[in-house]
């Protein structure tokens, strides 16, 4: 499995960050790649809460399911994603002097038969790349439009 994890401060309070991320369809906003996002099914105390997506990545289109398998109020969220790519997502939010602290760790698994093994690093890089854009799409966002 290969690893991506990216912190970064956002001038917003720990709930306004929480509450923007707690909604699924806001992956559309935020997440370079994912391309949709529908069947969203929320369960009351939100472990279990899941939905289906389709993601791009390297060019090619994946389907999958992700589901909330742990979920602490405005502390940390933990979803497992399987389909054609299959990863852990772990959103971590702590105050900060500034705001909030997100970090976001992602293990994942990459396609290798799909995509070859050429272009295993190639890919690894772009999430990389990819991550560190998430976590300022989702600065941008609650900076500009939450507060």
């Amino acid at each position: 499995m290969a690893k991506v994890e990216k912190s970064i401060i956002i001038n917003a309070p720990v709930e306004k960050v929480f509450s923007y991320m707690d909604d699924p369809m806001s992956n559309l906003e935020w997440l370079p790649g994912m391309i949709d996002v529908k069947h969203v099914v929320q369960t009351p105390n939100k472990v279990g809460t899941h939905f289906r997506w389709t993601y791009k990545m390297a060019g090619i289109r994946f389907k999958g399911e992700t589901t909330t398998t742990e979920y602490v109020l405005n502390k940390r969220v933990v979803t497992q994603s399987k389909g054609g790519i299959s990863s852990t997502w772990t959103f971590t939010y702590e105050p900060h002097e500034e705001g909030t602290k997100l970090t976001l760790s992602v293990d994942y698994s990459i396609p290798i038969p799909v995509l070859g093994k050429l272009a295993e690093s190639l890919v690894l890089k772009q999430n990389e790349r990819e991550a560190n854009l998430a976590i300022s799409n989702v600065k941008e966002k609650v900076e500009g439009v939450h507060q």
